[in-house]
């Protein structure tokens, strides 16, 4: 099918990060989020964004309005009815992405494509609470979503094929590289770069080196552009955790297990830059501070 129109439901980072690149695309793009705050923040990152791009030289200024023009908000999920794809970035919370997803699946049009941006929860069951799993399928992007070139594609087990080709087709108008992976929990990418961090984690409480020091270890060391304990600030400690959960249940193996300091953290509210502290201090801007 077709994609003229593309509904993201979640405004936060990854959302609006795939509301711009939608729109960048020429896709009419509806954000859609329950809280008329987080449409406005997630319309302010879209313009720093495009700001950026625009001072770069990146883009024109045709193409900077072009693309706020093609993004309208909305607060009701009634909004999504006529989009071709709909692409979900809410909280990595399988509770709440089945509530949100029983209702999208039986409001949206018959010949909608669905998509999760769901880093580690598998796709096969997100798809089932849908009730329509062949036309389900996983669409992972990364943050910063407009600078960020990959996009795992992750089909369930009933996907169709002709769903996967339109999203990997649509992953490409968008300037990205779609890479397909089977629905394993945390797929590849997770899968990999959870237990890297969750290791430096278990150094830090171990004592094994400050955290400058492991995070410069994987800098200079492993020519890493972020050391884990800085990229766990920048992922959020709590979606570190969840993925972690969801690794650990998933295949039953302890060497997913949780760091132990990385649930206290959690459970403490230190969640990296956007509480403004995490292993490291942030200023209201997201720069370090300490």
């Amino acid at each position: 099918m077709e994609v003229k129109t593309v509904g993201v439901v979640g405004a936060g980072q990854m959302g609006s990060g795939i509301a711009q690149v939608a729109a960048q695309a020429g896709y009419g793009v509806v954000l859609l989020d329950v809280n008329a705050e987080a449409l406005e923040r997630g319309l302010g990152a879209i313009r720093r964004s495009l700001g950026k791009f625009l001072e770069k030289g990146r883009i024109t200024e045709e193409a900077y309005e072009a693309t706020l023009r093609g993004i309208r908000t909305a607060l009701d999920l009634e909004a999504l009815k006529e989009a071709d794809l709909i692409v979900e970035a809410i909280v990595e919370d399988e509770g709440a992405k089945r509530a949100l997803w029983e209702r999208v699946g039986g409001l949206a049009k018959p010949e909608a494509i669905l998509a999760t941006n769901t880093s580690s929860i598998p796709i096969t069951a997100l798809a089932r609470y849908s009730g329509r799993p062949e036309r389900f399928i996983g669409m992972h992007f990364f943050n910063p979503v407009p600078l960020m070139p990959l996009v795992e594609v992750i089909r369930g087990e009933l996907t169709a094929p002709a769903t996967r080709d339109t999203v990997v087709e649509v992953a490409r108008r968008m300037g990205k590289t779609p890479l397909e992976v089977q629905d394993y929990p945390g797929f590849v990418s997770n899968r990999l770069l959870m237990p890297m961090i969750n290791e430096a984690i278990e150094a830090l409480r171990e004592g094994v080196a400050t955290k400058e020091a492991i995070d410069g270890i994987m800098r200079l060391g492993m020519n890493h552009p972020m050391g884990p304990l800085e990229l766990a600030d920048f992922i959020g400690l709590d979606t570190c955790l969840a993925i972690m959960e969801v690794l650990h249940r998933g295949f039953g193996d302890d060497k997913y297990r949780p760091s132990p300091l990385l649930r206290r953290m959690v459970q403490a509210g230190l969640l990296g830059r956007k509480t403004g502290r995490g292993f490291y201090a942030y200023d209201e801007k997201g720069n370090k501070v300490g």
